[in-house]
């Protein structure tokens, strides 16, 4: 089945001169090259879906002109790389990894503050925050006053996300209050304060992270090394080469006995397995130099 058999079957309505095959393999070739994101065949309604508001908006008629319009301005590129861009998540997503990092890591990192160390954390493919917020509020504890004296120690966590409508989100810290049933009580309890519906992460935790716009095929200005890195569900988008270059890139950013956290359904291949020893399920640490 052609993809235009794909559109006439569940969109009778999109019309050959508007978006075609040729839209959409062009609009896929732009997308992996700027992001890794693979677009299969069957991904043809979600792209049309996803673009068609910025084609209206954008004044061009068709997908066809479209596409010249974001080969030629990178405004409108990272727009449509945005609104292609999956931005589901939730709070404490993949719970385990979260009480690994409690009962495993939590512990070294706290010491390390209280002698007057550093702690360095990235959550690399953030979204719309509810990772970052769920890291912190479980490295901060369960004890708000042992808390916020560790939050004003030298702790910072780099979040970093292509999408600027998710970290306009992650950067307000405001949730329906129902969003944060998965996270444990006590974090709750200690790091979020609840008005109505609404939900706010307490200033203390929001003063640690940084919000930064980052493709993670693009230049990483980052100086120095991470203590801990979270890269969750975002490989799911990428081919195989391009998964295991930025595992390599992940695991030369870690420092000796740093740990990597990625998603249910992503593994660790290629050369970065010369650095990377398994801890867990989808949980890795860096060889000690």
């Amino acid at each position: 089945m052609s993809l235009m058999d794909v559109l006439d079957a569940s969109m009778p309505g999109v019309s050959p001169g508007v978006f075609d095959e040729a839209d959409f393999r062009a609009i896929s070739e732009i997308a992996h090259a700027e992001a890794g994101i693979v677009l299969p065949p069957g991904k043809a309604m979600l792209v049309y879906s996803r673009l068609a508001p910025l084609v209206r908006d954008s004044g061009c008629v068709t997908f066809g002109a479209y596409v010249l319009r974001i080969r030629e301005n990178l405004a409108e590129r990272q727009k449509a790389i945005c609104a292609l861009t999956t931005n589901h998540t939730f709070f404490y997503r993949e719970a385990h990894h979260f009480e690994h990092f409690a009962s495993d890591v939590r512990p070294e990192y706290v010491d390390r503050l209280q002698r007057g160390g550093k702690v360095r954390l990235w959550s690399a493919g953030c979204s719309s925050g509810e990772e970052t917020w769920s890291l912190l509020m479980t490295l901060l504890g369960e004890d708000s006053g042992a808390g916020h004296a560790i939050a004003r120690r030298d702790l910072r966590l780099l979040a970093s996300d292509i999408a600027s409508h998710a970290l306009a989100k992650a950067r307000a810290a405001t949730y329906r209050a129902e969003d944060l049933k998965p996270v444990p009580e006590a974090l709750r309890r200690a790091w979020t304060r609840t008005a109505g519906d609404e939900c706010t992460i307490d200033p203390a935790v929001q003063q640690i992270a940084r919000f930064r716009s980052l493709n993670l095929l693009g230049d990483w200005p980052m100086q120095g090394q991470f203590d801990t890195i979270f890269c969750r569900n975002v490989m799911i988008y990428f081919d195989g080469p391009t998964k295991e270059r930025l595992v390599a890139r992940f695991a030369e950013k870690l420092a000796p006995g740093g740990w990597l956290y990625i998603g249910h359904s992503e593994r660790v291949t290629g050369p970065a397995l010369d650095q990377l020893s398994t801890m867990g399920p989808t949980i890795y640490r860096k060889r000690a130099a």
